[in-house]
């Protein structure tokens, strides 16, 4: 897939619209029990936002506690072992707890505590979201329960261990597949039935309204933090933005602050799996055969699903991306054609995860080592004098047993 040309067309900034739409995608596809949840979220979300006690509280956490900004580096020996483009990385993986979704979490837990709401449920893929949820259920007292897929569980042990540490409680789920998809499942079920006392603290860019807004607008932070970084390092802006999409928070909080930048192309990768060929992947974007706009947990984007509509089962060798839809967002910017989507194998994924280790020093996470298969096709087709930024949404410490297992280390 060649890079997009962001000149074609601009999608505008002001999505989603008052009923939650990105365009024909997002909205708020739910039991009528939450309606008046959601709708008491909405009103306390934006009470909070503009509210300058609120937002300087989130502001003196994100700086004191989960260590922001996060730096921009310069990937210098992958740069020059790749031969073309100058590549700089938006470090997430050095925030607190290793990964961009504290920044959500963090934001989403203060929101629940300004609603006197003591008791928080989240969904984990990867298990960096449950442990992020967590850790901001600990830092301000409130009662966490993470659901989350036992093949996710056991692929991600470690993560279960922090989550436990923290206070959490891990709630096994053994429906479905046994992984993202299912623990998002549950989690609705849970909040249906306890709502009134319950905050859902949702962890990508998904789900009805107004979830993708408040999350994307929460990990926004990394879009304006690397922005004015990268000016006052490189002097200019640069020319592609990149970052991996499972639900799309991280990508959606990197591209949020470009979107306006007309010279500055924006790509998503989603996780190829074992290539588009085999059915054995995580790509909603790729084969149209098999995804194509629908509704899955509350609202409306891509989905895997069959001629019936059943939804798909999915693969990736990261757990965060082994998701069967997208965020409504991501949706809308490739049909504005403001960002393209491509997609990283396991094999990439895998092969970027050694590269960037052996280069630069940086472990990332097999999610973001998506990202940077992308970045390792992409640096040499372009000259030396264009930059790539990408987003490096977490470290990879949770993957080693994944790693070790795939590569027959020893």
């Amino acid at each position: 897939m060649t890079t997009p040309d962001p000149t074609i067309r601009v999608a505008s900034t002001d999505v989603p619209d008052e009923r939650g739409y990105f365009g024909p995608f997002g909205g708020r596809f739910v039991p009528e029990t939450l309606v008046p949840a959601l709708d008491e979220l909405e009103a306390a979300y934006r009470a909070a936002m503009a509210d300058p006690t609120f937002q300087a509280e989130l502001a003196h956490l994100q700086h004191s506690y989960t260590g922001r900004p996060t730096p921009v580096s310069y990937a210098k020996r992958l740069s020059e072992h790749l031969g073309g483009a100058q590549i700089y990385l938006k470090r997430e993986d050095l925030a607190h707890t290793g990964a961009h979704k504290i920044n959500n979490a963090l934001g989403q837990a203060l929101l629940a505590k300004r609603m006197g709401k003591q008791r928080v449920i989240a969904e984990t893929g990867a298990g960096q979201h449950g442990v992020a949820s967590a850790t901001a259920a600990a830092l301000l007292g409130l009662d966490c329960h993470v659901y989350m897929g036992s093949v996710d569980m056991a692929r991600q042990r470690p993560n279960v261990f922090r989550m436990k540490l923290l206070g959490a409680e891990v709630i096994p789920v053994e429906s479905g597949s046994k992984t993202l998809k299912d623990a998002i499942n549950e989690s609705i079920r849970d909040w249906v039935t306890n709502v009134r006392d319950t905050f859902y603290l949702l962890g990508s860019a998904l789900g009805p309204h107004p979830y993708p807004m408040m999350v994307r607008d929460f990990q926004s932070v990394i879009g304006i933090e690397a922005r004015q970084q990268i000016l006052d390092q490189a002097g200019r802006l640069p020319d592609l933005c990149i970052a991996c999409v499972g639900g799309g928070s991280n990508a959606i909080g990197l591209f949020h602050a470009f979107r306006a930048d007309e010279g500055v192309a924006l790509l998503g990768v989603e996780a190829g799996g074992r290539g588009i060929d085999s059915g054995e992947h995580a790509a909603r974007f790729a084969d149209p055969t098999i995804s194509r706009p629908g509704v899955l947990q509350g609202t409306r984007s891509y989905v895997m699903q069959n001629e019936d509509g059943q939804i798909l089962n999915t693969h990736s060798i990261s757990a965060g991306l082994d998701y069967a839809s997208v965020g409504p967002e991501h949706a809308y910017l490739r049909q504005t054609e403001r960002a393209g989507y491509t997609i990283a194998t396991d094999d990439d994924a895998l092969a970027a995860f050694r590269l960037l280790s052996e280069l630069e020093g940086i472990i990332p996470a097999l999610e973001t080592a998506h990202a940077v298969a992308e970045v390792i096709k992409q640096a040499p087709k372009l000259p030396k004098e264009a930059m790539i930024l990408v987003n490096l949404s977490g470290r990879g410490d949770k993957d080693l047993d994944t790693v070790i297992e795939a590569l027959g280390f020893d």
